[in-house]
Formats: structure tokens, C-alpha cells, sequence
């Protein structure tokens, strides 16, 4: 089930070109090759979708041009998330200090989305029909189960 979770995650992040662009991002960043775990869990998606070598290779090219937009708004989006955890853990935390941490990580959360949405509308084009439509009904199904997961919330186990 985690894996199913998992993989209708990735393939709804990759039609905002989010997590693709993250994960190339910081695997460039770092120097290094994708985790194998990672490369595994991408390489499914794409053969999922049965994307073609041209339409991994185009996307390819559109997430290594949109490198330098995405880098700040990544770097941006992680340091307002690591403020707002020392917010939330600090010693003399109190909700206007979490709040205005919050609103940051909003604005960061914003922007990037912004960006996807750019990403997005260069990717969406290379895409056939049917691809799209896979990846609707891949977050179709991502939303059911977050929907049950919710529904499920708090009737916990008679112990």
C-alpha cells in the first residue's frame, strides 16, 4: 500500500514538474547520481506512463533550463520550513511567532507553485492524451485515499 501511496504521489508531482525538478536539482547540486530508491521509484513512473526516450529526453532539457529559477525558490521553500520548525521548537514559541513562520513557508509554498504551474505548460504539451490522463487518474486516486485517510481520522482501534 505505501508503495502505491508513494508512486500516485510521484506521479502527481511530476505533472507539476516539481518533484522531477527538485530531485534533479538537488541530485546536480549535490554532484551525485539520483538515490537508487529515488531513480527506482522515477523510473516507474516514466514506465508507467510510458513516456518514450524523446519525451524523457525533452523533459529532461526543460527541467535543466528551469535549474536557475527553481534553485532559489527550492532553497527559498526549505529554509521557511526550517524556520518554522525551530519556531514551533522553541523555547519561548507562541502562536504569532509559528504563525509569521508559517506565512512564510506560504509564500515560499506560493511561489514555487507558481513555477510548477510555468513547468507544467512546457511539459504538458509533450505529453500524449493518454499520459494525461493517466496522471489525472493517478491523482485522482491520490486524492480518494487521502479523502479515506481523513474520513478515517480518529476512529483508531478498540484496544
Amino acid at each position: 500500500m505505501k508503495n502505491k501511496i508513494l508512486l500516485c504521489s510521484l506521479a502527481a508531482a511530476l505533472v507539476a514538474g516539481g518533484f522531477i525538478a527538485t530531485k534533479t536539482l538537488a541530485a546536480e547540486k549535490s554532484g551525485s547520481a539520483p538515490a537508487p530508491l529515488r531513480k527506482k521509484i522515477l523510473q516507474r513512473l516514466a514506465n508507467r506512463l510510458e513516456l518514450t526516450a524523446d519525451q524523457r529526453s525533452q523533459i529532461k532539457t526543460i527541467l535543466q533550463g528551469e535549474r536557475e529559477n527553481l534553485k532559489p525558490l527550492l532553497t527559498a521553500r526549505h529554509d521557511a520550513q526550517t524556520n518554522l520548525r525551530a519556531a514551533i521548537h522553541a523555547s519561548d514559541a507562541n502562536e504569532t511567532s509559528v504563525r509569521a513562520a508559517s506565512a512564510k513557508v506560504a509564500i515560499a509554498e506560493a511561489d514555487l507553485a507558481v513555477e510548477r504551474l510555468k513547468i507544467s505548460g512546457k511539459i504538458a504539451p509533450i505529453l500524449t492524451a493518454g499520459q494525461r490522463l493517466k496522471i489525472s487518474e493517478m491523482e485522482a486516486s491520490v486524492d480518494e485515499f487521502v479523502s479515506h485517510a481523513l474520513a478515517r481520522l480518529g476512529e483508531g482501534r478498540d484496544e
